[in-house]
């Protein structure tokens, strides 16, 4: 096991003898670090912290602390990383509240850049980009493969659906759909991420469904109910619409117009 003579590791903490440490990083007695993780220098992962294999925290990353949420009183709460993430420098992730659940997660193969934020009983899907100083408020759910532009920001207890591209500076209060795009303060939905489809390998009848299923939502002069229904007996029993269908229909907050 590599760890640097400087760095602080409480002896209680279980590390896989493939972890590296770097020089000043701290490693609190709750936590768990799977195999191949590197710790840079400086980084902090204190709390209840379960940190899977093949993982990259960069130095000055702040990993496990407890919420920035007045009513935290201290109960015990987790927080459970995947693998094959990178947490940039400044970033922050934390743990979780009674109140929400108990456990913040990260899934597999996401991306922190920079100053990025994960907040208490966020779930945050595989594949997700948050670019730097993106921030996700307490019990925001995100879906697979959604990327966060710069200084974007997502309100408490919004969903994100999967494939969804936030844009850089975006303000997001109300949940926003699959495979869209959205800007804007408040963020308002523009179009569809093509891009994004493609990069999933959505074949060309997949992206017509989706683009028309966006049309009716959209572009039509139905009421919202009425058109969800519209998208059902149009393309229902395929795979990609049934998952818009029911993201739709499960909202609390309302869906991004």
């Amino acid at each position: 096991m590599a760890i640097h003579p400087t760095a602080v590791v409480d002896r209680h903490a279980e590390l896989d003898p493939t972890v590296e440490i770097g020089a000043f990083a701290v490693i609190g007695p709750k936590v768990r670090i799977g195999a191949r993780t590197r710790v840079g220098p400086h980084a902090v992962i204190e709390g209840d912290t379960t940190i899977g294999e093949g993982n990259v925290i960069f130095q000055f990353a702040a990993v496990g602390a407890i919420p920035q949420d007045l009513k935290y009183a201290g109960e015990a709460t987790r927080l459970v990383i995947g693998d094959a993430n990178q947490i940039r420098e400044f970033a922050t992730v934390h743990i979780g509240t009674a109140g929400g659940g108990g456990v913040t997660r990260v899934g597999n193969h996401c991306l922190l850049m920079a100053n990025s934020h994960v907040a208490h009983d966020v779930q945050l899907a595989d594949g997700c980009i948050l670019a730097n100083s993106a921030a996700l408020a307490g019990h925001v759910a995100v879906e697979d493969r959604v990327t966060f532009g710069g200084l974007s920001a997502v309100h408490q207890f919004t969903r994100i659906g999967r494939l969804a591209f936030i844009s850089g500076g975006a303000m997001v209060t109300q949940d926003v759909p699959p495979y869209v795009t959205v800007q804007g303060d408040r963020a308002e939905v523009v179009g569809i991420n093509t891009v994004g489809l493609t990069r999933a390998h959505f074949s060309n009848e997949q992206q017509s469904r989706v683009k028309d299923a966006f049309k009716i939502l959209y572009r039509s002069k139905l009421g919202f109910r009425e058109a969800i229904a519209h998208v059902r007996a149009e393309h229902g029993g395929t795979e990609e619409i049934d998952h818009l269908v029911a993201f739709l229909e499960n909202s609390e907050r309302g869906i991004a117009r």
